[in-house]
């Protein structure tokens, strides 16, 4: 459990840094840590399901360090996709 948590939190931060522009970019202090968690645990799954389950490539752990990339790869898709979403949304 206490991995499922780090490998989110350094997979949200990471995702990101990566993204130019997320939503989440104004955040800061614990509200920020938690974004990065949250987001991160659903890029996890969302890699683990595009990685494991979709393509039979690596184990049946899903918040494993094992599957760093395909979480992080995960995660950049998820903050991608909910800063288009949230963007939009503002914007209406």
């Amino acid at each position: 459990m206490v991995g499922g948590i780090l490998l989110g939190l350094v997979c949200g931060a990471l995702a990101r840094m990566l993204v130019p522009r997320d939503a989440f970019r104004r955040l800061s202090g614990p509200i920020s840590w938690l974004a990065s968690l949250v987001l991160g645990l659903v890029g996890a799954l969302v890699g683990y399901a595009i990685f494991t389950l979709g393509l039979g490539w690596g184990d049946d752990e899903i918040f494993d360090w094992g599957g760093f990339f395909g979480a992080l790869i995960g995660t950049v898709i998820v903050v991608v996709i909910a800063s288009l979403v949230l963007r939009r949304r503002s914007q209406h």
